[in-house]
């Protein structure tokens, strides 16, 4: 009827510690990405391709966080880990889907970056605002489409004792190995439409920034090199950490060695990643912080006149 997250039960002496850190991660979390998304729907400037795969980015950052921390902060609270068969099948839907468009979602972020350096005159006609909507819906569409296959494959197995999931969420490699029933099919099933979902768009991503490092290196100015590069410098950091720590977790070798870590690499691609995201576009990029700039401004502005106005009325 239910399983138990054991998460980071095994260090109770931190539980306090690790509450208030994750909570500071989910506040920041929210915040980064849905600022992010509210620039990027404000000011014209942002309403741009590169933009606006990078407001859907923050969507699905926000979506994301939302379904593994919330749980992960009720359980460090009160000490509860359990969660029910559906809860927790559902969750693992949730985590699917989103992993799976992410991959998509950088991966057209790679190739917007490849048309604008490798092709600028091409670029406007090619990446129009078409193209860039049937690839956003294409992403989450394939999410959607590898999350229902291996989710209905897995609620029809036979669970049975014990429980527990050494992990902080619902994830496929942990949940399977808890089945009585034979899952050496759906196991096959599931690596094969992870290979078929993932695989395309890492290569495609790979693939991009070879050309584009190719381009770069051809420029004759180290100055020019190094403003090409800054253009797309943001969202190759997040590739090599996203995609660095989904290899190591679901490619390399299951030795005890690495086991022991799997929970550390997930909370990167999982927890981490979503809150450097909005952190490393913004920090990075004149035309977020110049966005941000003018809302402040706006905001401050307002809050003069609503002074200045609260004054007059109580002068009177």
């Amino acid at each position: 009827m239910e399983f138990i997250l054991l998460g980071f039960g095994n260090v109770p002496e931190l539980q306090v510690l690790l509450f208030l850190l994750f909570l500071v991660i989910y506040i920041m979390t929210m915040a980064g990405n849905i600022l992010t998304v509210m620039l990027v729907v404000a000011d014209p400037h942002l309403q741009t391709p590169m933009y606006f795969f990078l407001g859907n980015l923050s969507c699905l950052e926000t979506c994301y966080t939302s379904n593994i921390l919330p749980r992960m902060l009720a359980s460090l609270r009160t000490g509860d880990r359990t969660i029910s068969v559906s809860g927790c099948f559902m969750q693992l839907y949730c985590f699917g889907v989103l992993a799976c468009s992410e991959c998509y979602l950088l991966a057209a972020m790679s190739y917007d970056r490849y048309l604008a350096i490798c092709k600028p005159r091409h670029y406007v006609s090619l990446m129009n605002d078409r193209f860039c909507f049937q690839l956003v819906v294409g992403s989450w569409i394939s999410g959607f489409v590898a999350a229902s296959i291996i989710v209905s494959g897995i609620s029809m197995l036979m669970f049975c004792a014990p429980n527990k999931i050494d992990h902080f969420l619902c994830e496929f490699n942990v949940v399977i190995k808890l089945s009585c029933s034979d899952t050496h099919s759906m196991v096959l099933v599931a690596f094969l439409l992870s290979s078929l979902f993932t695989l395309p768009p890492f290569l495609l991503t790979l693939t991009s920034y070879i050309s584009i490092i190719t381009t770069i290196l051809r420029i004759p100015s180290s100055t020019g090199r190094q403003k090409v590069f800054s253009t797309c410098s943001s969202h190759l950091m997040v590739v090599t950490i996203y995609y660095g720590t989904l290899i190591i977790v679901y490619l390399l070798p299951d030795i005890n060695t690495l086991r022991g870590m799997t929970k550390v690499f997930s909370a990167f691609y999982t927890i981490l990643t979503p809150l450097v995201n909005p952190l490393i576009y913004s920090l990075r990029n004149k035309e977020v912080k110049e966005a941000l700039r003018k809302v402040v401004r706006k905001l401050g502005t307002f809050t003069a006149v609503q002074r200045i106005q609260a004054n007059a009325f109580r002068s009177k």
